[in-house]
């Protein structure tokens, strides 16, 4: 998404929020679609089955470059989302980054500066960034 995208996007964000503009219904909307995200994936593993996890201790070997740590840490799941799943997952992402950019909005922030300053960070520290 280019950032003419993201500017569309968080104006459109602004005119279409119209019930609830206060700070507090839309961090508390926020919060609930983070929850959302969760339970959609959780549904995918227990009641469609179309994802599993499978998960255990990850190994840390004091050894290995942090180059190659990435390669030796496992997600954790099996499977692939399927349509159904997969359109899920998108409708409540798309609730979450909607709230998002209402937080943004009415903190008078961008989105695309938030994105920028997190990509710098990333490129700057690299892999030693260890999120």
């Amino acid at each position: 998404m280019g950032q003419e995208s993201l500017q569309a996007f968080q104006h459109q964000v602004g005119d279409v929020l119209l019930r609830h503009r206060s700070f507090l219904d839309v961090s508390s909307k926020y919060q609930e679609s983070n929850g959302r995200v969760n339970r959609a994936i959780t549904k995918a593993v227990t009641e469609c089955g179309c994802l599993r996890i499978e998960a255990g201790c990850q190994p840390f070997e004091e050894a290995i470059a942090l180059s190659e740590m990435k390669n030796r840490f496992d997600t954790h799941l099996t499977g692939h989302l399927c349509d159904h799943c997969l359109d899920t997952v998108k409708e409540e992402l798309g609730k979450n980054l909607f709230y998002m950019t209402a937080l943004c909005n009415l903190l008078d922030i961008k989105v695309e500066e938030v994105i920028e300053k997190e990509s710098k960070k990333l490129s700057t520290l690299g892999i030693f960034n260890l999120r």
